[in-house]
């Protein structure tokens, strides 16, 4: 089922990028606007005001209202501002002045005054026509409207290709990461064109890259060592089976089959529950500590069951040093048990074998001696994966399946601690470090 997306990135961003300037370039429109409008009405007042400062002089000067000096001299006040208009009427309402005469306007500011003359007072109304400034408003308003879209447009557009532009990076990076497969893990991404800010990223998808090709490599490898430990005994009990059923045999005979198949089928299961084992250990899994007083006590006692195989093998085994703590006791005897059984197998005759228990302030090192043959050191890293053997022929694999090591590495991580192996001048050492105290998991 296909998945809903939020949309195309640079739409998006042109979009909104479009909207913040709209929002931006409306406010600073509206802002000359009402500035203009303000202005306007500043002026508008202003020049009402003079006119009636003129007029109450001119009204004072002249004593009386009607003579033909005052209408004169009002006359030439009024002269070049056909938006004003004069009117002059006594207490009964008579009009004594009016002028200039014009059509009348649409749109009006009126301001009323009361003048002292010799006769009596004088009502003064003078009145400002300001249809030419309402019209340049307009004007004015359609434009910025105008601007404000058109200029809105223009950046949207300007967006969208500088996002289209910025985001070039990203989809070359996109190419980049559809190009890879499951066979092509060994690619890495190119981040030599990236810019800073995508070059970390760039860094973390390679290391993952790196990751998930070591991980897919070591999950073919386990899938095929897994069918050749599996396909060698199911061959073995397919084979004895065909021999058993080609002709009539004795029940003693038949037992011995049996006896062979068991043996077959009981190291089948051992591969199995090792690996559900550690299926669960990859999956999280916590040891269940609880306190120890002596490790020595825990190796010992490994030790000795393994005692009759270091025997028939001439070897002597001995502990060396203790220490105590939090640990699960089971999951650290089975992988004393694997370190023990490994060392067996691969130690020189009449050599001894050292469990040794070394002891800091917050960890236990755990690990076993013997003399042998010098491991490589490129053989060292791989030695606790699953199936890894030193030797390619895969010789005693009937006894041995390749899992003991990786086992104890597991149980190490379950402890929160790590695995150590080191060989040189025919001296092995494996073991594991764990914390004496409960932890996370590593």
């Amino acid at each position: 089922m296909s998945r809903l997306h939020a949309g195309s990135l640079d739409r998006r961003l042109a979009r909104w990028l479009a909207l913040l300037a709209l929002a931006g370039l409306t406010l600073t429109c509206l802002g000359v606007y009402m500035a203009t409008a303000l202005s306007f009405e500043d002026r508008q007042a202003d020049t009402l005001r003079q006119k009636q400062l003129q007029v109450r002089h001119l009204i004072a000067e002249a004593g009386v209202v009607g003579n033909a000096a005052l209408t004169h001299k009002l006359d030439d006040a009024m002269v070049g501002r056909q938006d004003l208009t004069l009117v002059l009427t006594d207490a009964t309402n008579q009009v004594l002045y009016a002028g200039p005469t014009a059509p009348p306007p649409r749109q009006t500011l009126v301001t009323r005054f009361e003048a002292a003359t010799a006769s009596g007072p004088v009502q003064a109304t003078l009145t400002l026509d300001t249809t030419e400034d309402d019209r340049v408003l307009s004007r004015l308003a359609r434009t910025l409207a105008a601007a404000a879209l058109a200029g809105s447009f223009i950046i949207a557009v300007g967006g969208f290709t500088l996002v289209q532009l910025g985001l070039r990076p990203v989809r070359n990076l996109a190419f980049q990461v559809q190009a890879l497969a499951a066979d092509t893990l060994d690619r890495r991404l190119d981040g030599s064109a990236q810019p800073e800010e995508l070059a970390a990223l760039v860094q973390h998808v390679n290391d993952l890259l790196d990751r998930l090709h070591r991980a897919y490599e070591q999950l073919e490898a386990f899938n095929a060592d897994v069918a050749h430990e599996l396909f060698t005994p199911l061959a073995t009990l397919i084979g004895g089976t065909e021999v058993a059923l080609r002709k009539a045999r004795e029940a003693d005979e038949l037992r011995d089959v049996l006896g062979e198949h068991l043996e077959e089928l009981q190291r089948m299961s051992l591969i199995v529950q090792d690996m559900l084992f550690l299926s669960q250990a990859d999956r999280g899994a916590k040891a269940r500590r609880e306190t120890v007083q002596s490790l020595a006590d825990v190796a010992s006692a490994v030790a000795e069951l393994h005692e009759a195989h270091m025997e028939e093998a001439g070897l002597r085994w001995r502990v060396d040093g203790d220490a105590g703590g939090a640990v699960d006791a089971r999951l650290l005897q089975r992988a004393l048990s694997n370190l023990i059984g490994n060392a067996t197998r691969h130690a020189q005759r009449g050599s001894e074998v050292i469990v040794r228990i070394e002891a800091t302030r917050d960890e236990a090192s755990l690990s076993v001696v013997n003399q042998g043959a010098t491991i490589a050191p490129e053989h060292l890293p791989r030695l606790f994966d699953r199936f890894y053997r030193v030797d390619a022929s895969r010789s005693g694999a009937a006894r041995n399946h390749g899992l003991g090591l990786a086992i104890v590495a597991a149980i190490a991580r379950m402890h929160g601690g790590r695995v150590a192996a080191t060989s040189s001048d025919g001296i092995t050492s494996i073991g594991l470090v764990m914390p004496t105290t409960p932890t996370e998991p590593a």
